[in-house]
């Protein structure tokens, strides 16, 4: 495609978008072009899916005014938030992360100036670094499908590696919501083998396939309450009253971090620290307070202090058994 037909493209564009509208006469005089060209350049936006229509009432042709954002007057620290959020996320491969990539790039050509300088300046002294994050690779076109599925209230056939029941599986689903939680990107679905809802982690989906079936939304379901009080993402049906006591060398780094929305904390006089939560389960929780090793004692319930006990047992029976000599 030549440079002429590109820079008529772009004023085709800009005028259907105006508002007013154009017959093919009109739209051939201000481009200086034929009625036949102009009907060549309408099908060049409808392959590149730019929503042209023909008002029949106006007999002239239009874009939806919707369909490109009107222009944004960002202040600086607005836009420096969202260029880092869009383009400059490090350490994490996660959907949508190549579309905002784009769009900062998009955002940042338009900026003003003096305000692009200046963004421009403080983003080279700025990196935002993500926890380590389950990998996303290739899986946009899944997020997008999945995403007008949940939208379009689509019935799904998933095929899905199953780590709970260690094997592959196969389900239709009502796909409900995407959620990224933790370290990865999940849809909460309510799946036909299971007969309840369930979580299914996008990076384990095998293939999508999404039916012209549609559903209705679950009567009596509250998708914010789904993960209930578990301490991540798997409630296991009973609530327990949790109390650790934190060494002083942790202390501090484990406080300023809300781990849990019911978590309380209370210093003592020796620098350590009472940290309380209200969990649904003990499996999770039991990982994580095993992740601080001796810095960490579980007071109460019993049943926690007797799962940390067996399992640092078996932590440490399986360093004695492969001891060499």
């Amino acid at each position: 495609m030549n440079v002429s037909r590109i820079y008529r493209l772009l004023r085709l564009v800009t005028m259907l978008q105006s508002g007013k509208g154009y017959t093919a006469s009109e739209l051939a005089g201000e481009l200086e072009v034929s009625r036949r060209t102009v009907f060549r350049d309408l099908n060049m936006l409808e392959l590149a899916h730019i929503p042209y229509y023909f008002d029949e009432q106006a007999r002239a042709y239009r874009i939806n005014q919707h369909f490109f954002l009107p222009p944004v007057n960002l202040t600086l620290p607005e836009a420096l938030s969202m260029l880092l959020l869009t383009g400059r996320l490090k350490g994490g491969s996660l959907p949508l992360m190549s579309h905002g990539a784009r769009a900062a790039v998009k955002l940042e050509s338009v900026l003003p100036a003096s305000i692009r300088e200046h963004v421009g300046s403080l983003l080279d002294k700025v990196n935002v670094a993500l926890a380590p994050t389950s990998r996303h690779d290739e899986l946009d076109d899944l997020f997008d499908r999945l995403a007008g599925a949940v939208r379009q209230r689509r019935i799904c056939r998933l095929v899905y590696i199953s780590f709970h029941e260690r094997r592959q599986i196969s389900t239709f689903v009502h796909p409900l919501r995407l959620v990224f939680h933790g370290r990865a990107w999940y849809v909460i679905a309510y799946s036909a083998q299971h007969r309840q809802i369930r979580t299914f982690k996008l990076g384990r989906i095998r293939t999508l396939t999404v039916t012209e079936r549609t559903f209705s939304w679950p009567r009596d379901v509250k998708l914010e309450d789904h993960f209930g009080q578990a301490w991540s993402m798997i409630p296991e049906g009973k609530l327990y009253d949790v109390h650790l006591r934190f060494a002083r060398q942790v202390a501090g780094n484990v406080a300023e971090v809300q781990w849990h929305p019911s978590q309380q904390v209370a210093w003592r006089d020796d620098g350590s620290m009472d940290y309380r939560v209200r969990v649904d389960g003990l499996g999770e929780i039991s990982w994580w307070v095993l992740g601080y090793g001796d810095q960490v004692e579980v007071v109460s319930p019993a049943p926690l202090r007797r799962r940390i006990t067996e399992m640092a047992g078996s932590v440490t029976a399986m360093y004695d058994g492969g001891r060499r000599t």
